[in-house]
């Protein structure tokens, strides 16, 4: 898999801004019509190229939702978040998906796919935008068989388990070269030794200077991490 080209951009952009940063975050829910709880108050993270940082702790405890903030994908209910320098709360929902689509890959638990669509197609959800599908097809083929799930490209989600929809989910997660990957608990689904394998593909690119922030369980995970915040 070639990261070469995603670790010159985070570098460029680690020169004078962090990849990923969340300032005094706060996750409230309403639960009755006068009553909220907190999930998550005050919470900062900086995250700079090839930086490597999980969320642990219990179910329940809040790490998916500082995933889905950090992702663009829900607001805060206090604080802000900030990719590569940028507020993503002043752009408009247009332009959030936009950057979104290149900047960041996004892996949610489920793995969820597309329904109707084969593996290979799903994996190229995120080229169709852009119209680089075509450009990116060879790439896509070349994430699936570094999961280790090329053999089932042609195939739909429904004949799939559920450990290799989590790993065409992580492929098209990597489609384009993101700066930071944010992934809910990614080995989840999977056996010891397709875990092992997600988990030195994510420290590979690492290495390459591409951002991770991963929620875990897996005392695996949790160890390859660079930091760790444990949620209570």
């Amino acid at each position: 898999m070639t990261t070469t080209d995603t670790a010159e951009a985070a570098s460029e952009v680690a020169a004078t801004h962090p990849v990923l940063a969340l300032d005094g975050v706060t996750i409230a829910y309403p639960v009755a019509a006068d009553r909220t709880v907190t999930v998550i108050e005050g919470y900062d993270l900086v995250l700079e190229a090839g930086g490597f940082h999980c969320l642990a702790g219990r179910s329940g405890s809040g790490k998916t939702s500082v995933l889905r903030v950090a992702a663009g994908l829900a607001n805060p209910t206090e604080g802000s978040v900030a990719w590569a320098g940028d507020a993503i709360a002043e752009l408009s929902p247009h332009a959030l998906a936009d950057r979104r689509n290149t900047f960041l890959g996004y892996l949610d638990q489920g793995g969820e796919l597309l329904p109707g669509l084969t593996a290979l197609e799903n994996v190229l959800l995120p080229a169709v935008p852009t119209r680089a599908v075509k450009r990116l097809t060879a790439r896509a083929v070349e994430l699936l068989e570094h999961v280790g799930v090329d053999h089932r490209m042609q195939h739909t989600p429904d004949r799939l388990s559920g450990g290799e929809r989590q790993r065409v989910a992580l492929a098209r997660a990597l489609l384009m070269e993101p700066a930071v990957v944010v992934a809910d608990e990614p080995t989840a689904s999977l056996d010891r030794e397709s875990a092992d394998t997600v988990i030195e593909l994510l420290a590979g690119l690492v290495d390459h200077g591409v951002a991770v922030l991963v929620a875990a369980h897996d005392p695996g995970l949790i160890a390859a991490a660079g930091s760790v915040t444990r949620l209570d």
